[in-house]
């Protein structure tokens, strides 16, 4: 008996033994795919921190454009945009584009250490551009509530289509390897990091709304009407040069993707566009800082298939599209568009929607896999729909509540008269 006892004894701590050597080879099996999903979500999230902080420097850049009086409104309307495009993007836009919805059981979207999150939180980051780019185009003169409606039907629901048709859920016709455009033209339409979906997006909604406004008041009559800060609006370019380098790389969407070719293409066509506009515009320091964010958008889109020379001539074409538009569109056609969003965002976006498919062939040292067609035909088509979508939604509300300031309240300025304070209170005491 006691003899029985012990052989048993034994089989026990023998089987014990096998099931903690099956389960930590279990666990050390399981491990390379735990350290690649964790890593992914990281590298997802820092990407989603970089583009967040970009919003910080559209803020700047247009502190620094707009007049002091209307510094303070500047800064609420892009933290406040963010927080709109949040919830709307989060309840209606993501799961338009995507196809997934966030009310479910939190385990669901929790897997893989909670990926779909910090996924939504940087494409959140590509959606909150729109109302972000539009601020800067109708800054100073318009009203605070209609264009944030506005900007949510945008986000909520104009946006995603584009989306959800080039990178998200029905897709395939447009951007997939089996769909019309690849079928008819040789290659689907190839838009990397947004300069079509995100910038010309935004800028090509932003135009509408700028020439239903109407010039500021005096814009044309005084040549009083100026920047009010240089320093400020060179820190609201840097903050997004730097930013960009999440926007772009962190495009790949996964650290297995990862392409230092993005990081350099981003880097020479931002110096690029830089180069050009200083040569351009005799040194102009606004036009200079601009023309860096012209060249990064213009490079989105092909940033993952040029050759670093390509990307710089690219960056440098848009550059000198900033410049030489800017110019005329303030100047000889009197279109006020006081951080010219529709040259830089909806212009240089479309440049680098059909530039990807001429620099991104074999022939001129790219990577290749792209069409001129589908690249040309996708750009035009988002154009359009954005032009109609722009004034669909302003004309209403042009013809309803009203978009526009009094005539007092934009000669007060938007921060006393939306904000009740000004950007240097104690000066004023």
């Amino acid at each position: 008996m006691f003899r029985c006892n012990r052989v048993w004894s034994i089989a026990s701590l023998i089987l014990m033994a096998a099931l903690m050597a099956g389960s930590a080879q279990a666990a050390e099996g399981n491990a390379p795919t735990e350290l690649a999903q964790s890593s992914n979500t990281l590298f997802i999230l820092l990407g989603a921190v970089m583009i967040l902080a970009m919003h910080g420097g559209f803020a700047f850049l247009e502190v620094g454009s707009v007049r002091r009086k209307n510094q303070v409104n500047a800064l609420n309307k892009i933290i406040c945009e963010w927080g709109f495009s949040t919830l709307v993007y989060f309840f209606i836009g993501y799961p338009i584009a995507r196809g997934i919805s966030f009310l479910v059981p939190v385990q669901e979207m929790a897997a893989s250490h909670g990926f779909e999150y910090v996924k939504f939180f940087l494409l959140l980051g590509f959606a909150a551009c729109i109302p972000a780019i539009i601020s800067g185009g109708v800054a100073e003169r318009s009203k605070f509530w209609t264009n944030s409606v506005a900007g949510a039907l945008f986000v909520g629901l104009v946006y995603p289509l584009i989306e959800g048709a080039t990178w998200g859920r029905f897709s395939n016709m447009l951007a997939g390897s089996t769909g019309w455009l690849a079928m008819t033209f040789g290659a689907p339409f190839h838009d990397f990091a947004g300069s079509v979906v995100v910038h010309a997006t935004g800028g090509w909604l932003a135009l509408p709304a700028i020439l239903l406004l109407g010039a500021r008041l005096k814009r044309y009559d005084t040549t009083l009407i100026k920047v009010s800060s240089i320093p400020f609006l060179a820190l609201g370019s840097w903050t997004l040069i730097v930013g960009w380098f999440g926007f772009n790389v962190m495009s790949a969407g996964s650290l297995e993707a990862v392409s230092g070719l993005v990081a350099i293409n981003s880097l020479m066509a931002m110096v690029g566009g830089t180069m050009a506009a200083l040569l351009i515009s005799k040194n102009d320091a606004g036009f200079v800082h601009n023309g860096a964010l012209a060249g990064l958008v213009a490079v989105c889109a092909g940033s993952d298939l040029y050759h670093p020379v390509s990307a710089a001539v690219v960056g440098a074409i848009a550059g000198g599209i900033f410049v030489t538009l800017f110019e005329a569109e303030t100047g000889k056609w009197r279109v006020d568009d006081v951080l010219g969003v529709w040259p830089l965002h909806g212009v240089c976006g479309a440049w680098g929607g059909i530039a990807a498919g001429i620099f991104g062939q074999t022939a001129l040292g790219g990577m290749g896999g792209v069409s001129f067609f589908s690249q040309l035909i996708v750009t035009v088509g988002v154009i359009g729909f954005c032009l109609l979508a722009s004034l669909l939604v302003y004309g209403l509300l042009k013809r309803t509540v009203g978009i526009r300031l009094t005539p007092y309240e934009e000669l007060r300025g938007s921060d006393l008269s939306i904000h009740k304070i000004e950007a240097c209170p104690e000066e004023s005491m």
